[in-house]
């Protein structure tokens, strides 16, 4: 998809390493102008430098930000624009784990914040690019999402219900945009060898529990989902070619995204790849 995002400019969060890194890399090489932000400002540089090493260095730009502070999250805006005097897409990677460990047991403030990063930066960094994605008519807003949202993360609350809460804004979000223009979707992204990935298995089974830490040390030994399926995806969803499809959760390695646009009326017409409520009908119980 090499020249897809011509034109277009891109803020990335959470885009010094990992899967962020990795998308910012996806659409710099199809050919937008990115903006990656993160909160380590030194970890940041050493992504820009890798990043203008296979990039045009105009084309990039990094700003030092905490998703969760309001007064960050317009001044990264303002920075986009004034820089590429547009944004197109938006795509909410930055995110945590939080505290690992049973719900009475973990510290709250430790709780609270990683909701104030998951959940609450997203929101914030929503409510900033939307205005000027409808006085142009047109915007992408990618969500990551996480294993959290379709299933419960025991011992992972915070994170588990951060995730499942920023699927349902995104579906409500793509709701309030439909027919302007603007498309909001989520991803999940796969089971990714990263960051995340090494503080489970440091917090160790105590923690995290013993099922959760056997399926991290099996993801950790086979490699886990490549970074380039996600950040893939996330370059479909940037662009024209998935124009109308909104208000999904997507995966990443399970769901053949990249046939959406020939299922396009059943995309839209139906409540395939959200998050619904199951009934006894639909496990054949005969029930209810």
């Amino acid at each position: 998809m090499t020249g897809v995002l011509d034109g277009r400019a891109a803020i990335v969060t959470g885009g010094s390493h990992g899967l962020g890194l990795e998308i910012a890399r996806t659409y710099l090489a199809a050919g937008a102008r990115v903006l990656v932000c993160a909160r380590d400002a030194t970890a940041l540089e050493r992504a820009r430098t890798e990043l203008e090493s296979a990039a045009d260095p105009t084309s990039i730009e990094t700003v030092a930000a905490d998703v969760s502070e309001p007064g960050d999250v317009e001044a990264l805006v303002a920075h986009a624009l004034e820089r590429f005097s547009r944004v197109d897409v938006l795509v909410n990677n930055a995110g945590v784990y939080g505290p690992k460990g049973q719900i009475d047991d973990v510290v709250w403030d430790e709780w609270e914040h990683a909701i104030r990063v998951n959940l609450l930066g997203s929101v914030l960094c929503c409510r900033a690019v939307v205005p000027h994605f409808r006085a142009s008519g047109y915007g992408k807003i990618i969500q990551l999402s996480g294993g959290g949202a379709t299933a419960p993360l025991p011992r992972l609350s915070a994170y588990a219900v951060s995730k499942a809460a920023v699927v349902r804004f995104a579906e409500t979000l793509a709701e309030e945009l439909r027919g302007t223009g603007i498309d909001v979707n989520a991803i999940a992204p796969g089971a990714l060898n990263t960051r995340l990935l090494d503080e489970v298995l440091e917090a160790g089974p105590e923690r995290v529990g013993d099922a959760f830490y056997e399926r991290a040390l099996e993801q950790h030994a086979t490699g886990g989902t490549p970074l380039e399926l996600p950040a893939r995806l996330a370059l479909f969803l940037a662009s024209a070619e998935s124009d109308g499809i909104t208000g999904k959760l997507i995966s990443a390695p399970w769901d053949p995204w990249e046939e959406f646009p020939s299922h396009a009326e059943d995309l839209t017409g139906t409540d395939v790849y959200t998050l619904r409520r199951i009934v006894p009908a639909d496990r054949g119980l005969s029930w209810g």
